[in-house]
C-alpha cells in the first residue's frame, strides 16, 4: 500500500492504474477507513479506495493558519479601505468536513490574493459580522452603511472594496445606493462562485479589478464581477440595476434594462455608461427603513386573500411581482383580484407593481385588465426590478415625511434616487 505524506488540504494528485484525479485531499472519517476523501475542483467529494492507489503527488500545500505574511505598503500606490462581511469569497475549505468554514483573519483572504496589492494599498480592513447573505436583514444593511460612511468620509481613503455572498448581494447593493446620499468615492461590492482555496474561484479576478474600481473616478455603489465565464474581464454594474441570474456560473450578476458602468481587466479600465464622478463632500447616512414591507408573486389561481395576512399583520407596504405588462387576475377569472387591491389599500397598505419577467417595462395601459388594475390605486414601478423595488419601499416608508401620504409615496417611488429607473432599456 503506498504511503501517503500529504496532509489534510493539501492539493493533490491521485494516481491509480486508469486514471487520475486532482483535489484537495480531505481528513478520512474514522468509520472510512481505507478510503481517501478528495474534493475535486467541480466541488464535489469523492471516495477513493486507499489499495488502489498507486501515487499521491501534492501539487500545492494546503493552507496553514499559523502562518504569517506581511502585508507591505507603498507610498506610490492610492489607499483603499475593505469590508468583509462573509460569503464564499470569505470562506475556505475545511478538510475535515469536505465543506467551507469562514476565513478567521483578513490576512487569510490576502494570502491566497497578493494580486490585490499590485495596484493599491489596503490600509484598513473591517468585519462588522462573518454572515452567509440569506442571513442578512436591513439591520446588517445599515450596519455596513454606517462603517462605509465612515471609510468614505476620511480623506486617506480614496475608495472601498465590500465583499459579500451571492444569493442576496443584490439586495445590499440596492439598500447602500439609497442608504449613502451625496456619494464621493467608489463604494464596490465583490463576491465568488466557488471558495478562495479550488483552483477555479473567481475571486482572484473579482477582487483585482475591484481594486481598479475602487480607485477610479466611479462615485456609485457597484457590483464588480465576471462579465464571461473565463477570467478575461469584469463588469462594473449599478447596484439598483443588477441581479443573480444563475445558481453557480461565475459570470451570475447582469445588468438588467440598463448598460454596465464600466469594463474592467487588470490591464485596462473602459467606461462604459454615464456616472456620477468622485467629488470632495462628506456622504451623508440615510438609513431609515420599514421592514414590514412584503415581496408577493403572482401566480395563475391564486387567491387574492393571502393579502388580508399582510392587513392583518399590519403590514405597511407591498411589492406585487406581476405578469406580463402588469397583470394579475381581474374581473374574468374565477379569483378576480380588483376589489381585494382596492380593500387592502382602503386599509393603508401601499401596493406598487413590477414585472415578473425581469427584463422590460410595466404598461397598464395596453390591455383593459391592466387598465382596471391601475384604477385601483397601485402604483406601476417602470422598469425596476423587483429586489430593488422592495427595498426602495422599505426605505421610503421609513421617511415618516414621505410616509404621510399616498401621492407623496408614489412621488417618492417614481424618483430616480439610484439609477433604478431607466427611460432606455438596453440588453
Amino acid at each position: 500500500m503506498v504511503e501517503i505524506k500529504a496532509k489534510s488540504g493539501d492539493y493533490v494528485k491521485i494516481s491509480l492504474i486508469k486514471k487520475e484525479y486532482q483535489g484537495t485531499l480531505l481528513e478520512t472519517p474514522k468509520s472510512e477507513k481505507g478510503i481517501v476523501m478528495l474534493k475535486l475542483d467541480s466541488g464535489y467529494n469523492i471516495g477513493i479506495i486507499r489499495k488502489e492507489i498507486l501515487k499521491v503527488k501534492v501539487i500545492r500545500k494546503g493552507f496553514d493558519k499559523q502562518e504569517k505574511i506581511e502585508i507591505k505598503k507603498d507610498k506610490e500606490k492610492p489607499n483603499i479601505a475593505m469590508i468583509i462581511t462573509g460569503g464564499t469569497i470569505a470562506a475556505r475549505l475545511n478538510p475535515k468536513k469536505g465543506g467551507v468554514d469562514w476565513l478567521d483573519t483578513p490576512e487569510s483572504l490576502f494570502k491566497f490574493y497578493p494580486g490585490l496589492f499590485e495596484k493599491v494599498n489596503i490600509v484598513k480592513v473591517e468585519i462588522p459580522f462573518m454572515k452567509a447573505s440569506e442571513d442578512m436583514d436591513y439591520k446588517d444593511w445599515q450596519k455596513i452603511a454606517r462603517v462605509a460612511v465612515r471609510l468614505l468620509n476620511d480623506n486617506n481613503i480614496k475608495g472601498i472594496i465590500i465583499t459579500h455572498g451571492t444569493d442576496f448581494l443584490h439586495y445590499t447593493s440596492a439598500a447602500l445606493s439609497f442608504f449613502l446620499r451625496d456619494l464621493n468615492k467608489p463604494v464596490v461590492l465583490t463576491y465568488s462562485q466557488r471558495s478562495i482555496d479550488r483552483a477555479s474561484s473567481d475571486a482572484n479576478l473579482n477582487l483585482q479589478c475591484s481594486a481598479l474600481a475602487a480607485i477610479s473616478d466611479i462615485a456609485e455603489v457597484m457590483l464588480v464581477g465576471h462579465a464571461t465565464s473565463n477570467d478575461d474581464f469584469c463588469y462594473a454594474m449599478p447596484g439598483t440595476k443588477v441581479r443573480k441570474m444563475h445558481t453557480s456560473r461565475r459570470d451570475t450578476f447582469k445588468v438588467i434594462n440598463a448598460t454596465p458602468f464600466a469594463k474592467i481587466s487588470p490591464d485596462y479600465f473602459q467606461a462604459l455608461s454615464e456616472y456620477k464622478i468622485r467629488q470632495k463632500g462628506k456622504v451623508k447616512l440615510d438609513t431609515k427603513f420599514e421592514e414590514k414591507i412584503a415581496l408577493v408573486k403572482v401566480y395563475p389561481g391564486q387567491d387574492p386573500n393571502i393579502l388580508d395576512y399582510y392587513a392583518r399583520k399590519k403590514y405597511k407596504g407591498i411589492i406585487l411581482e406581476m405578469s406580463g405588462l402588469g397583470h394579475a387576475p381581474t374581473r374574468r377569472a374565477r379569483k378576480s383580484w380588483i376589489n381585494k387591491l382596492k380593500e387592502i389599500q382602503k386599509k393603508g397598505v401601499v401596493v406598487c407593481a413590477v414585472a415578473q419577467t425581469i427584463y422590460g417595462r410595466l404598461n397598464p395601459w395596453v390591455y383593459s385588465n391592466g387598465r382596471e388594475l391601475l384604477e385601483t390605486g397601485i402604483i406601476y414601478l417602470e422598469d425596476m426590478l423587483a429586489e430593488t423595488a422592495f427595498v426602495k419601499l422599505g426605505w421610503v416608508l421609513g421617511h415618516k415625511e414621505w410616509a404621510k401620504s399616498k401621492e407623496s409615496i408614489k412621488e417618492k417611488m417614481l424618483e430616480n434616487f439610484a439609477h433604478e429607473l431607466n427611460d432606455r432599456l438596453e440588453e
